[in-house]
Parts: C-alpha cells; sequence; structure tokens
C-alpha cells in the first residue's frame, strides 16, 4: 500500500496527468485537424472540431466532482474507458498519415 500511495503522491506532484495528456489523447484533434481536413472545409472543420474539444473539456471539469463524489474508483474506471475507447477508435478509424498526400488521405474517406 506504502507503494501504491508513492506513486499517487508523485504523479500529484509532477503533474503526470497534464502532461500525459498533453503528450497523448489533448493534442489528438489538432494533429487530425492539420493533416486530415481538406482545404475547402478547414475552416469550418476547424472551428467545429475546436468547439467539440472545448465542450468535452467543459463537460469533464463539470462532471469530474459530482462522479468523484459518487465513486472515486468509478470515476477513474468511466475515464479509463473512454480511453480505451478513444484509443480503438483511432487505431480502426483514424488513417496513417505518415509519408501521404493530402489526396492519398482523403482517397482513404472516398
Amino acid at each position: 500500500m506504502a507503494l501504491s500511495l508513492l506513486v499517487v503522491s508523485i504523479s500529484f506532484y509532477l503533474k503526470v496527468m497534464v502532461i500525459a495528456f498533453s503528450l497523448g489523447l489533448g493534442a489528438m484533434p489538432w494533429i487530425i485537424m492539420s493533416e486530415i481536413l481538406p482545404i475547402n472545409i478547414k475552416g469550418l472543420a476547424g472551428s467545429f472540431a475546436t468547439l467539440a474539444n472545448w465542450f468535452f473539456s467543459w463537460l469533464v471539469t463539470l462532471t469530474a466532482n459530482l462522479l468523484l463524489d459518487w465513486s472515486s474508483g468509478g470515476t477513474f474506471t468511466i475515464y479509463t474507458a473512454v480511453c480505451v475507447f478513444t484509443a480503438g477508435f483511432v487505431a480502426i478509424w483514424v488513417p496513417e498519415t505518415k509519408g501521404k498526400t493530402l489526396e492519398e488521405i482523403q482517397q482513404f474517406f472516398r
């Protein structure tokens, strides 16, 4: 138990969640917008993606304390399930863009 508590306390001191989110899921909307969206809808679609990103950030912030009051373990189980779903979604439906032109990426969606 002492080892587990030490790991949790260190993660709070080092802001591990903030760093992990910034390196992982936090950057996902911006990467997808810059690499996948066609030029003719990039402005509108980028605005919508930014709105959705900030809306869901607000929703997590709004519900975090309510969920923690309900169940601490349940809250992080829900967050874990969302992360697993997101990783699966990205692995299945987001195309690899490394070394591909915009036209090749757009062909993937047709």
